[in-house]
């Protein structure tokens, strides 16, 4: 049997934690899955293979490979849909795209700087998440349901901080759930979906106001070269160096990291 490693720190260890916890949230039948696997009397003929010794209460260990390998799979989309990586790197996808150039920043930065960002913004929801759920669960001082329930409410109020109510009656409605009567009544299935939807009209609302500047000097470049009969002139090749002489000048990364990380406040 496979057993937890009394870990204090360790910030890797934490979110594969709280993503295997929020997977049960969202996906009651797996929570389900696990009591039947448990408590059903082992059938004849059966394999299985022991890691090592440990108390009855444990997972099994092909429970926790699957799980494992689950968490794994499903932690690129979890990470994506339930934090602020998503209005990040779409309002940034939008700044490049504004300045006219294909490549640079690269992909690779963009993503880079989103994440580190993420990190930044959710630090104080996966303090909580360790603090409250991770560790005293290590520690064996509270069950699993009272870990999933303490890991999985911080990242709930986040998102509810940043949802609209009108994505949360949609997909209420979606669901047919009966009418909640305050936000812990909303499953987090339903939730979820609604804090994508918000964050990606936020994040479209944000890059809207990043490309105006930027279209205005399309616009006066392409007027003057066409008034000077310079027409077979790209105007991509003379308004770039503009754009980017006024996002220094404006102190235009500062500008948008820092109005990106207060939106979340």
């Amino acid at each position: 049997m496979m057993s937890c490693p009394k870990k204090k720190n360790g910030s890797a260890f934490t979110l594969l934690f709280v993503i295997a916890l929020i997977l049960f949230a969202i996906f009651p039948g797996l929570a389900l899955a696990q009591e039947a696997a448990a408590s059903a009397p082992s059938a004849s003929p059966s394999f299985s293979f022991n890691l090592g010794e440990g108390s009855p209460d444990k997972f099994s260990t092909s429970i926790q490979i699957l799980m494992l390998l689950t968490v794994l799979s499903l932690a690129p989309a979890i990470f994506i849909m339930m934090t602020a990586f998503t209005r990040i790197v779409v309002v940034l996808s939008f700044m490049r795209q504004a300045f006219g150039t294909q490549q640079a920043p690269p992909n690779q930065i963009l993503i880079g700087l989103a994440l580190f960002l993420t990190f930044l913004v959710m630090a104080p929801v996966w303090q909580r998440v360790n603090s409250e759920a991770l560790q005293p669960y290590l520690d064996e001082k509270i069950t699993q349901q009272d870990a999933l329930s303490k890991a999985v409410d911080p990242f709930r109020q986040f998102m509810l901080r940043q949802v609209r109510e009108k994505d949360l009656s949609l997909f209420v409605s979606i669901a047919k759930l009966p009418q909640p009567k305050n936000p812990d009544d909303i499953p987090t299935y339903a939730v979820i979906p609604a804090f994508m939807i918000s964050e990606l009209r936020m994040a479209f609302q944000i890059g809207f106001l990043v490309y105006l500047p930027f279209i205005v000097i399309d616009i006066v470049v392409a007027s003057v070269l066409m008034s000077m009969g310079m027409m077979m002139l790209p105007p991509v090749m003379i308004s770039i160096p503009f754009k980017l002489i006024l996002f220094v000048l404006a102190d235009g990364w500062f500008l948008i990291v820092g109005s990106l990380v207060k939106g979340f406040a």
